[in-house]
């Protein structure tokens, strides 16, 4: 991905907008696993339907946006780099994130792909020229920590385990891919669009895994149907079309930060869904996530 020069700061009144939205975002990703628990399909067809069960209302916001824009329907179908770039990137984020599940510990699983912050700042210099302050270091130091005492308490190495950790690293850097490219795409493109675009990308990817690898893709019952809707409208289109809108308008480096957040929902919802208790190291993890993304955030005026 080419180097691009920094977007200006946005006013405060903007930002003070998007990072509600970022965190909502970010919420609605981190309760996929409850939606996925609650499926009867394997787990590539559920990746499949998080995506294309998303792109009527995905289209329908595209469009909106065009016509508010006074640009054509047609516009919507124009891709770019970055756009493509987003599609191709969180299609192996999701192929690599249930292969990780499959292959190691759900707490394996989820601390490794809790890296991708860190490949966020280091490409946000390198990549799209975007400088990271010493704010978002000690931001991204602290949420680290959080993430250990969270989910990296139940971490373990093992021998037959190795293939799934290494899984769970490589769904990290392409999920960190992923927000450098729609931070680049959101320089030229509108939220609705990027979404949308490379939502079709990454369905049809993974619409022709799930059909190769799984014996079926539709669900056995109303139940398991509702619950994919719920992954499709909330966690996909809800949180990843919060993600493209605050991308925006806030850096990649902090965006990503907030993303820690997903692992502070999927504990809430363990807590609130599925009676899973909430332990004090977990609390503890939570408060540190939360301190991290306060101490990283945009100042005023900067």
């Amino acid at each position: 991905m080419p180097p691009a020069s920094p977007a200006p700061s946005p006013p405060s009144s903007v930002a003070a907008f998007a990072i509600p939205a970022l965190i909502l975002g970010a919420m609605a990703m981190g309760i996929s696993p409850i939606f996925v628990r609650w499926t009867d399909v394997g787990p590539f067809a559920s990746a499949f339907w998080r995506v294309g069960g998303a792109l009527p209302l995905l289209f329908a916001w595209a469009l909106v946006e065009a016509r508010r824009s006074g640009a054509s329907a047609a516009s919507i179908w124009k891709i770019d780099g970055a756009i493509l770039a987003a599609g191709a990137l969180f299609s192996a984020d999701l192929l690599f994130w249930h292969l990780a599940i499959l292959k190691t510990s759900v707490a394996n699983a989820t601390f490794l792909a809790t890296m991708a912050p860190v490949w966020v700042v280091l490409g946000s210099g390198l990549l799209i020229g975007e400088k990271v302050g010493r704010g978002v270091l000690a931001g991204l130091g602290l949420c680290l920590l959080g993430a250990a005492f969270l989910v990296g308490m139940s971490w373990r190495v093992r021998p037959d385990h190795l293939d799934g950790d290494l899984y769970g690293i490589a769904t990290s850097f392409f999920f960190g891919g992923y927000f450098l490219a729609v931070r680049v795409a959101r320089r030229r493109s509108s939220a609705g669009k990027i979404t949308f675009l490379s939502t079709v990308i990454t369905a049809g990817v993974l619409l022709a895994v799930a059909l190769a690898t799984e014996p079926r893709i539709l669900p056995d019952t109303i139940e398991s149907a509702a619950s994919l809707a719920g992954l499709a409208f909330i966690s996909h289109a809800g949180g990843q079309g919060m993600l493209a809108f605050a991308l925006g308008h806030l850096p990649a480096a902090f965006s990503a930060l907030v993303i820690f957040l997903e692992a502070v929902a999927a504990g809430l919802a363990g807590w609130l869904f599925l009676g899973e208790a909430v332990s004090l190291p977990q609390a503890i993890g939570g408060a540190l996530i939360l301190a991290g993304i306060f101490i990283a955030r945009p100042q005023r005026g900067g």
